[in-house]
């Protein structure tokens, strides 16, 4: 089967299209012929290096995938061979014709969407969905959504107000994705990338924080004191959050890490399937950037860590 071999951490180059042979399911496990496959921008920093992630090289890397089932390992029912179903694989494999898939982390493709929409979709508006029902908005307050053009932050903008936002902020680093982040419901928009932007921030109940760095700890003195919470799912700078405990003792506030085996279990058990729920009512959307052929995967790369483009990157094999 053909597949793409990231060879050595660095440059989006060393994605290199190699022929494999193809995988045989485990128990537990079932093996799709791909039709659509998720580019993330984290995959973008395990490529390069910039991530602490166990990574055997040379290794297939990936994690989300929409296919149907060709073949299906001990313990798990036959009469899945057929189905078209979207998953993730725990980490790796995915940037190929053939993934494996836990059968326990794959869900069919409702009615409707088609793989591509799923995938967009699911992995992402997941993720979204769980912060939401983790803040625990209600009354109105304000919520603060940082990079919310990106694949996650557009969901947390789209759906806030719906959980009981009353006013949203998101930020963005270019004029294009400013002008997403609107379009989804943001009431106010600000610039990330100008220095200090967290300065002019009134009092923020909720912040989802996904930038970290020095910023973090600056947006950390604009929650509101007693109740304000930060819920710290990413970092898009490359850097952690610049919060200290004595900064949450200061003000009264709390932080909570949404990340760890404990909080994956929770996005993909319970609210993956609401999401693909949400996408097959029209509840929510998936929104699909580009889709390059899988061979291509390097530019997809390039195209994520240029920070341009607002959607979905998908590959298809």
């Amino acid at each position: 089967m053909r597949a793409i071999v990231l060879t050595a951490t660095g440059e989006p180059d060393n994605l290199q299209l190699s022929d494999l042979p193809r995988p045989r399911p485990g128990a537990g496990q079932i093996l799709v012929r791909a039709r659509a496959i998720g580019v993330s921008y984290a995959e973008t920093q395990i490529r390069a290096g910039a991530l602490p992630f166990p990574l055997p090289l040379p290794a297939v890397i990936g994690a989300e995938v929409a296919g149907e089932v060709v073949e299906v390992g001990e313990g798990v029912p036959g009469q899945l061979i057929g189905n078209m179903l979207v998953g993730v694989t725990g980490g790796l494999g995915a940037y190929a014709e053939y993934v494996l898939l836990p059968a326990a982390m794959a869900c069919p493709v409702p009615d409707g969407l088609t793989p591509e929409q799923a995938l967009a979709g699911a992995a992402p508006g997941a993720l979204a969905l769980a912060l939401l029902h983790k803040a625990a908005l209600s009354g109105g307050g304000t919520v603060l959504v940082e990079a919310g053009a990106s694949s996650v932050g557009a969901y947390l903008v789209r759906h806030a107000k719906e959980f009981g936002a009353g006013h949203v902020i998101a930020t963005a680093g270019t004029p294009a994705k400013r002008e997403r982040a609107a379009e989804l419901g943001a009431d106010t928009v600000l610039d990330h990338n100008t220095p200090g932007w967290p300065a002019g921030l009134p009092d923020v109940d909720v912040a989802f924080e996904a930038i970290g760095g020095a910023s973090a700890g600056q947006v950390l003195g604009h929650l509101t004191p007693g109740t304000g919470r930060m819920l710290y799912y990413g970092l898009l700078s490359g850097e952690q959050a610049a919060v200290t405990a004595a900064d949450l003792m200061t003000r009264g506030v709390t932080v909570t890490g949404c990340s760890g085996p404990a909080w994956a279990a929770q996005v993909f058990g319970t609210h993956y399937p609401e999401m693909l729920a949400r996408l097959a009512s029209g509840r929510s959307e998936a929104h699909v950037a580009r889709t390059l052929p899988l061979e291509r995967a390097a530019d997809a790369h390039r195209l994520l860590e240029s920070r341009t483009v607002t959607g979905r990157v998908l590959l298809t094999p």
